[in-house]
């Protein structure tokens, strides 16, 4: 019999729970789901996991399946699940919050191992695979979730049906880590972080500061061709601001805040929205200026948990390319598909052909504002201009933002992972709460709906996924040194600075090595920083006017008259369009 890939990995979770009782007896379980590639559980004991114990683990697991012990079900009353799990406090801490009275429990028993779960489980351990899983590693993460309660120790597996499909997976994994963001940007002398000074934040240098600024660059020349226009807001705001905009009761705990000497309380900016609202607020709006297309890239800080920090990919400052479009009912559904449109085409330019959208609707928190009326139009208008245009897209249900769903973008990188990056999202409630109006051609005042846009999303973790994705091999309009020019020895220096000087007054971003080191050394240096073209100059070249090309990843060498270089350097640096 066959089963979902989620149900073996779910059963082996309790096979690898089941293991390390038998090797730790005094272990506590709290609990451990199948996610994305393979599973984790959560231990609390005295004894520290290390890398170590995974090949211990491993081997006990296999023996384990091998035994082909049943997976057994059976429901249980909150009394009797109460004496099963005495000796287990993150469970009975479950039990004794559970309020579904006269419910039974449902109960799964493997081996020795007990626990609660609603499953579904294979039927035995006869039915798992014995060679493709793997411990990946061990990491600290809260009971819960909550900074407040016990770190536990959580053990993530990598399995998968067939052991290929594990080696493949292991080979991607592996090429990641040899494309780690951090990794490259040491080698490219792109940035660097202070964990002790300012953690979770970047110290941009000269050439990455340039890829970061050229990445802005871009997306405001294609917004101003698009019609947006552009704002800055400020960067302190009085704590009251993100109470009325209702971020403060959702997100208070991660902001940046402080109290003044005149008692008021003031958050440094975690989000741009609340801003853009006062400046749609400033000032008599008319249904001519509808749609109105607002841009601002903010700088937020947001304060993420220290052990969720990861280079690029999570930091706790960084750059939005955010916008908020204004618009009538009747414009809605065309300012959808047009923002969808948009951010295709953006991440196309980057590379990037592999979209996929899902629409997120509401999920019931305390934190959700608005009526069930407003959701249920919101939702209904998001899905319409999907179904209505031909898009493809899945429902996550609960994924919605607190004031409105949205449709998040997904892309595809090189190495096959999905990254959540633009989004959509529409606003019926925040309008209301910054009670913004325009006047109509009936000369009534009417409320404006507003749509949330982000294309790249966070600056900083796009630069991530592009500069991984490509392996550093950016493409020459993006790159911050697409040329150095070496020449074969000092006899040949200043021809090398004359054809600096040619890029230069092109505008080409360009710099000449004249290290008294051999050319072969700095080629290969320039090639581990991942410089696309190393321009060589010697005698020959000095005499005809030529260069001759070395480009990252290409063995064959190029000559080139040094005009038409230039030329070509001057194309091949421009934005695309």
């Amino acid at each position: 019999m066959s089963y979902p890939i989620e149900t073996i990995r779910h059963s082996l979770a309790h096979v690898m729970a089941a293991a390390v009782k038998k090797l730790h007896p005094d272990v506590k379980f709290a609990g451990g789901p199948a996610i994305e590639n393979g599973f984790y559980y959560d231990f609390d004991t005295e004894y520290r996991f290390s890398e170590e114990d995974f090949a211990k683990i491993e081997k006990e697991m296999r023996d384990l399946i091998k035994s082909n012990g049943r997976f057994e079900q059976r429901n249980v009353s909150l009394s009797e699940a109460k004496e099963i799990f005495a000796d287990q406090p993150y469970k009975m801490e479950w039990l004794n919050e559970y309020d579904a009275a006269g419910e039974d429990l449902s109960v799964y028993t493997f081996r020795d191992f007990v626990d609660l779960c609603r499953g579904p489980h294979v039927e035995s351990s006869k039915d798992l695979p014995r060679d493709s899983f793997k411990i990946r590693s061990v990491a600290g993460a809260y009971w819960k979730g909550d900074a407040k309660n016990k770190m536990l120790q959580r053990i993530y597996v990598d399995a998968f049906e067939t052991k290929e499909e594990l080696d493949d997976f292991l080979k991607m994994q592996e090429e990641a880590a040899a494309r780690d963001n951090r990794k490259l940007g040491k080698e490219m002398d792109l940035f660097h972080f202070e964990p002790e000074y300012a953690p979770g934040a970047v110290f941009w240098h000269d050439k990455g500061y340039r890829i970061y600024r050229r990445l802005i660059e871009y997306v405001r020349h294609r917004q101003e061709m698009a019609g947006y226009q552009e704002i800055s807001t400020p960067a302190v705001m009085d704590r009251c601001l993100w109470e009325r905009s209702g971020h403060w009761a959702k997100y208070g705990e991660h902001n940046y805040s402080g109290k003044t000497q005149d008692g008021k309380v003031f958050c440094i900016k975690p989000m741009s929205c609340p801003g853009g609202m006062l400046v749609f607020g400033h000032g008599l709006r008319s249904y001519k200026d509808l749609p109105l297309y607002m841009a601002e890239f903010g700088k937020v800080h947001r304060y993420e948990a220290a052990g969720g920090l990861s280079g690029l990919m999570r930091v706790r400052e960084f750059t939005q390319d955010d916008a908020h479009i204004f618009c009538t009912e009747e414009q809605l559904e065309e300012e959808v598909v047009k923002i969808l449109r948009f951010i295709k085409d953006i991440y196309g330019k980057f590379g990037f052909d592999k979209i996929t959208m899902k629409l997120a609707t509401r999920k019931e928190s305390e934190f959700r504002i608005g009526s069930d009326e407003i959701w249920d139009k919101a939702e209904g208008a998001l899905k319409h201009a999907l179904d209505a245009n031909g898009i493809e897209y899945e429902i996550a249900e609960g994924d919605a933002a607190f004031y409105g769903p949205k449709i998040d973008n997904y892309l595809k990188d090189s190495m096959g992972r999905v990254w959540q990056c633009g989004t959509v999202q529409l606003d019926m409630n925040l309008p209301e709460r910054f009670d913004l109006s325009y006047v109509g051609e009936d000369g009534e005042k009417h409320r404006p709906i507003m749509l949330h846009r982000a294309m790249l999303g966070s600056i900083e973790r796009f630069f991530g996924i592009l500069l991984e994705s490509t392996g550093g091999n950016l493409p020459l309009w993006l790159s911050p040194e697409p040329v150095v020019v070496t020449p074969i020895s000092q006899k040949h220096a200043d021809y090398a600075n004359e054809v600096v000087d040619a890029l230069r007054n092109a505008g080409i971003k360009c710099r000449a090595d004249l290290r008294d080191e051999k050319v072969n050394y700095k080629i290969r240096e320039l090639s581990l920083a991942k410089t696309p073209i190393v321009a060589v100059v010697g005698e020959k070249e000095m005499a005809e006017k030529t260069v001759t090309l070395r480009r990252l990843g290409v063995e064959k060498q190029e000559v080139m008259p040094l005009s038409e270089f230039v030329k070509m350097m001057q194309d091949s640096v421009k934005m695309p369009l």
